[in-house]
């Protein structure tokens, strides 16, 4: 669950960076949005939200997803400008290292703050379902298809793989 809680802050991360504006990128901005609005929309649709707790519950998400993003960003700046130097010391390493491991820790108690508000919006079921939806999100991302049967050529999931032939 933490390998899925770590990729889809580093997602989030790629696609907050990808969706702010940049002249320079504007295909990616837009595709940026699209990610973050396709993600929205499989929560919606999974949770099951209603019109109310759907007003309700998507500006705390977005802000819990800001929130979590800028701490993470925090972290990665920092082990950034340890990798650019050129004779990194172990201090700075330690530094670095600290702020990369205390950003989970931060990002757990965010989490856990923003639980007792969505808790107020949701049901049991639907906090369980979410947390479901974020993992059915990453995992869509991460095979790099759009929906069932969509996979790519030779990316089967291992059940549906051929028998090998016995001689």
């Amino acid at each position: 669950m933490k390998k899925i809680t770590i990729i889809v802050v580093l997602l989030f991360a790629a696609l907050t960076a990808v969706a702010q504006e940049n002249p320079k990128h504007g295909s990616r901005s837009k595709w940026g949005e699209e990610m973050l609005q396709a993600k929205h929309e499989m929560i919606i649709e999974q949770v099951g939200l209603t019109p109310t707790q759907r007003e309700q519950f998507m500006p705390l998400y977005e802000e819990m997803e800001k929130e979590i993003f800028s701490t993470n960003a925090a972290a990665r700046a920092l082990a950034i400008g340890v990798s650019k130097k050129a004779n990194p010391s172990e201090a700075d390493y330690g530094q670095a290292a600290e702020a990369l491991s205390g950003a989970k820790v931060k990002e757990g108690e965010i989490e856990a703050k923003y639980f007792e508000k969505f808790s107020k919006i949701l049901s049991k079921k639907q906090l369980f379902l979410l947390k479901q939806a974020e993992s059915n999100f990453t995992r869509t991302m991460l095979s790099g298809r759009k929906g069932k049967g969509d996979r790519p050529k030779g990316d089967r999931p291992r059940g549906d793989r051929p028998k090998a032939k016995r001689q």
